[in-house]
């Protein structure tokens, strides 16, 4: 099966908020919808291409669903409906206007690093997780 068939979370891959998000997903995507590749990688680099993203503007998460690239606050958002169970309560969210989301959302972004930290290299999966990710 092809990246297409999957819903791919593009993410910081230094950032320790960022890697913490992720390893969430994985722990709770028992469908195996997701796929990942940090936005640092050789593997993001073709789809961000794709999408015209900006990586000066966007530069901590992007979800590629179905053909279509979500950014900020609404990425985040369709992340959490589409894990389900309590998680796709946070998509009641979506009722809150778009530019007052992404104001909160980008304001986090922007401080993620001295809240939690940085790493120096991006992420290596672990073996059990390796199949999750775009090469």
């Amino acid at each position: 099966m092809g990246a297409e068939n999957y819903t791919i979370v593009l993410f910081d891959g230094v950032c320790n908020f960022c890697n913490s998000s992720v390893n969430y997903i994985i722990e709770r995507d028992l469908n195996d919808r997701f796929k990942f590749a940090p936005l640092q990688s050789e593997a993001a680099a073709p789809l961000i291409a794709k999408h015209g993203i900006d990586r000066e503007e966007t530069d901590s998460l992007i979800l590629i669903e179905n053909e279509t690239a979500y950014v900020y606050s609404t990425a985040s958002l369709r992340i959490a409906k589409k894990l389900g169970g309590i998680n796709s309560l946070a998509y009641g969210f979506v009722i809150v206007p778009k530019f007052i989301r992404d104001f909160f959302y980008k304001l986090f972004a922007k401080y993620r690093y001295k809240l939690f930290g940085k790493k120096e290299v991006c992420m290596v999966p672990t073996p059990e997780v390796r199949e999750k990710f775009l090469v």
